[in-house]
């Protein structure tokens, strides 16, 4: 087999095969063997027929034509590896000569990952919150928790904001009450937003027995986004009742004695969290500054092939599951259909960027992925998904992923390295002493990724 690669552009390449008959002899008996089983001809036993009755019988050329598919596959393997190439997705294969007992020649074009310069990215620097935790935060990090130990005692006055208040509902369209229009002994908390627009209006003021009528644009249902004529009827009304912020709630509420120690833990685990977040946001700015630096020619095919996953996967699953189209979702977005257009190829081509770029660093810093860190990363994506993390294991190995998962891992050490040698300051102008977190910086990377689009490029490298 003889093979050249003409370069089209700095994506895209095209190879020239040429394939001598007699390399084809394994082929070439496949097929007779393949037909010989699939075809009866009488006064021979099944998969006995002689390849000269087969050819008489059923065409040399339909011998050919299975054996060149057969074999295809394997040559354009082999001009592939001979090339040094890194191919994207698959190719578009043309037959340019098949000459029975003299030559096979075909031409692939295919997408290639582009070569890439990494320059010096010590220079990097951004920009980042502080980690501040005021008073009034620490305060209503314990209010939140002292509502979720109130109690609802039964009150016979009128409804008000915050209390809890049994109502029945009926939803009229034009006239008619909707058969998903009516429910009853729903419970409510007056100010919680949870149920319908102007709800809230309605029902304070109102005794136990007391009725109102309003409208509101339904969220949902066979009438969702038209305007109904809801009338809504008090049942019940209940006060919610706070237990006093002391130390016999905190040892109710948590495993300290006393409301200070409480306060105490409530501000470090606030820190904790805007640590996290401060170092979330440094590593996507950084990574945004990253992107800035490099080059990186696009596959049009590739981008294409991503654009289309992206939208399918919006329509089909995100907003299926919603029980919205995306003429509704960008009507509640506030988009036109090019903006969205528009916005998901902007993404795409980060994303794409995002794993040219980090994969080149993997390879240049010699990155790798240990077992520790592979199962790190499996039973934090096991958790994300809701799945336990045999489940989630599971899938991955019967759906062929995990090299998926390295890669993700790999991408978020090569991420964690670019972090280590930006300068990264604070609001308050302090060097931020980010500590390396390549779990975190694997999240970074699948966000600007996204899932479906790792899952699609591993999917079309293979």
């Amino acid at each position: 087999m003889k093979s050249a690669v003409e370069t089209l552009n700095p994506t895209r390449v095209r190879l020239t095969v040429e394939v001598p008959f007699e390399e084809l002899k394994d082929s070439l008996d496949a097929a007779y063997k393949k037909i010989n089983q699939q075809v009866t001809v009488k006064g021979f036993r099944k998969g006995k027929i002689p390849a000269r009755v087969i050819d008489q019988r059923f065409g040399r050329g339909a011998v050919l034509e299975e054996a060149v598919n057969d074999a295809l596959p394997k040559f354009y393997t082999e001009a592939v590896n001979e090339g040094e190439l890194n191919v994207l997705g698959q190719p578009e294969v043309d037959i340019k000569e098949l000459k029975d007992g003299e030559l096979l020649s075909f031409t692939a074009e295919v997408d290639i990952r582009p070569t890439i310069e990494i320059p010096d990215y010590s220079g990097i620097e951004v920009e980042v919150d502080a980690v501040e935790v005021k008073d009034e935060d620490v305060e209503k990090a314990v209010e939140d928790l002292r509502a979720r130990f109130a109690s609802t005692n039964p009150v016979e006055r009128a409804a008000a904001d915050g209390d809890v208040v049994t109502i029945d509902l009926q939803a009229k369209v034009d006239g008619e009450v909707l058969e998903d229009g009516v429910a009853e002994g729903v419970s409510y908390t007056i100010g919680s937003g949870e149920l319908l627009d102007g709800i809230d209006e309605a029902v304070k003021g109102l005794e136990a027995g007391g009725e109102a009528t309003f409208t509101s644009q339904l969220k949902g249902g066979s009438a969702e986004g038209k305007d109904a004529e809801v009338t809504v009827k008090v049942t019940a009304v209940a006060a919610r009742e706070l237990p006093e912020l002391d130390d016999e709630f905190a040892q109710l509420a948590s495993e300290f004695d006393t409301l200070d120690e409480l306060k105490a833990d409530s501000r470090k685990r606030l820190e904790n969290m805007k640590q996290y977040e401060q170092a979330t946001q440094a590593q996507e700015r950084v990574l945004d500054e990253l992107l800035k630096l490099v080059e990186v020619p696009m596959p049009e095919k590739l981008l294409e092939d991503e654009i289309r996953t992206r939208k399918h996967n919006l329509e089909h699953h995100q907003l299926g599951q919603m029980g919205l189209d995306l003429a509704k979702y960008l009507e509640i977005q506030g988009k036109t259909e090019e903006e969205f257009d528009a916005e998901t190829k902007e993404q795409a081509e980060k994303g794409i960027k995002t794993q040219f770029i980090l994969d080149e660093l993997v390879s240049k810093e010699k990155l790798n992925v240990n077992q520790e860190e592979l199962t790190e990363h499996l039973m934090r994506r096991a958790q994300s998904s809701g799945m336990s993390p045999d489940q989630f294991a599971q899938a991955v190995v019967e759906g062929g992923q995990v090299p998926m998962l390295v890669g993700e891992v790999a991408r978020g050490k090569a991420l964690a390295v670019v972090v280590e040698a930006a300068t990264v300051k604070d609001t308050n102008g302090e060097v931020v002493d980010l500590e390396d977190d390549e779990d975190e910086a694997a999240e970074t990377v699948e966000a600007a990724e996204s899932d479906d689009k790792a899952a699609e490029a591993e999917k079309s490298e293979a």
